[in-house]
């Protein structure tokens, strides 16, 4: 995938009819680790929220949700080209033993990664027992807290650890960043892909969506009222430097939120775009208006209600930034730029190469 120029202004297609198909209708449309008590879910303004760390994430983990977060998953592949990873680490000739996958949600991802690299072994963690019962022999999921210590042995050091839209779970990002430092091997890497939680434009209509520009300010406020923010995207790269990461990398894609631009690729990565920022507005604000911000129940629902109608019925040309940050644990020996995971690396390429090839 090339390298993302985010100064380049994407095309504006003025003969579509951008919105004639995409109305609020049509957007609307194991191996667990665990105790018996983390599946007494909590609810709450008519959606269920986790029960293990009672009140730590202010996003649901229903049905509804694991729906939000598949087409999310969908999304961050589509806006790389299909890509899993940024990271170079599970690319020939490195030869990964481990991976870990914070706050795995429904375990997509960890799926995805254990059917494309058999070789590897694939651990997820999260707060909600939501992941599939019956997975491949390479993939396990257990419930953890990512903000506690993590449940690993220095002897369980991965070889990779990624994490995604851990924005608005996580208090205190530098020590959750040294915790991954800690668990990822020497020359290993650690991967975090966010997208923020603001809107842009290249021809300024965004200043037109004005209950969405409102929306963010009030999630941003709550969400650092909570003491865990949702818009961190563009700071983690500071973070991952400050841990002691070398070859930070920040590569960082625009999005367009609605089908308005020329380019088909943009084009379908904007319906796409536009679907999920609609079905994210209730669950990233339902919990923060009501607990933080003092709303009633009927008033988030009517202000949530408010910001869907603005998104469906506006005509601007609005996109919104994915970051995909890595970097890399400093190798043990003097001048090892690159990470070599095991002895059986040479002996394995055809396997590697056979990987590739499914991940493209």
């Amino acid at each position: 995938m090339p390298q993302p120029n985010i100064d380049e202004q994407i095309q504006i297609d003025t003969d579509d009819d951008n919105d004639s198909l995409l109305d609020a209708q049509s957007i609307v449309g194991s191996n667990l680790t665990i105790s018996s008590t983390v599946r007494d879910y909590c609810f709450e303004n008519g959606r269920r929220y986790h029960a293990y760390r009672n009140g730590q994430y202010p996003v649901p983990n229903d049905q509804e949700e694991q729906d939000r977060l598949t087409l999310l998953h969908q999304l961050f592949k589509s806006v790389t080209g299909g890509e899993l990873h940024r990271a170079p680490v599970l690319r020939p000739p490195h030869r990964p033993q481990r991976v870990l996958d914070v706050g795995t949600g429904t375990g997509v991802w960890a799926l995805d990664i254990a059917d494309a690299y058999p070789h590897a072994e694939i651990v997820g963690t999260d707060l909600s027992p939501i992941q599939p019962r019956y997975t491949p022999p390479n993939c396990s999921f257990i419930i953890d807290d990512a903000e506690s210590d993590w449940a690993f042995p220095p002897e369980e050091a991965f070889d990779y650890v990624h994490g995604r839209s851990l924005g608005g779970s996580i208090a205190d990002w530098p020590r959750f960043l040294q915790q991954a430092y800690q668990h990822v091997k020497p020359g290993g890497w650690v991967e975090i892909q966010e997208f923020e939680t603001w809107i842009r434009s290249d021809d300024g209509t965004d200043q037109q969506a004005v209950r969405i520009h409102e929306y963010q300010r009030k999630l941003d406020e709550a969400s650092r009222r909570f003491g865990k923010r949702m818009n961190i995207a563009s700071s983690v790269r500071g973070w991952m430097q400050d841990a002691g990461f070398q070859n930070v990398t920040d590569d960082t894609y625009k999005c367009p939120l609605g089908p308005w631009a020329r380019n088909p690729h943009f084009k379908e990565l904007g319906r796409m775009g536009k679907a999920a920022f609609f079905d994210t507005i209730e669950p990233y604000s339902l919990a923060l208006l009501t607990r933080v911000m003092d709303y009633t129940y009927e008033q988030a629902q009517q202000y949530a209600q408010d910001v869907r109608h603005e998104l469906v019925h506006g005509s601007f040309h609005i996109y919104t930034l994915f970051h995909y940050v890595y970097g890399q644990k400093p190798p043990e020996k003097a001048g090892d730029d690159d990470y070599n995971g095991g002895d059986d690396a040479d002996a394995d390429a055809a396997d590697d190469d056979n990987d590739a090839d499914d991940h493209k």
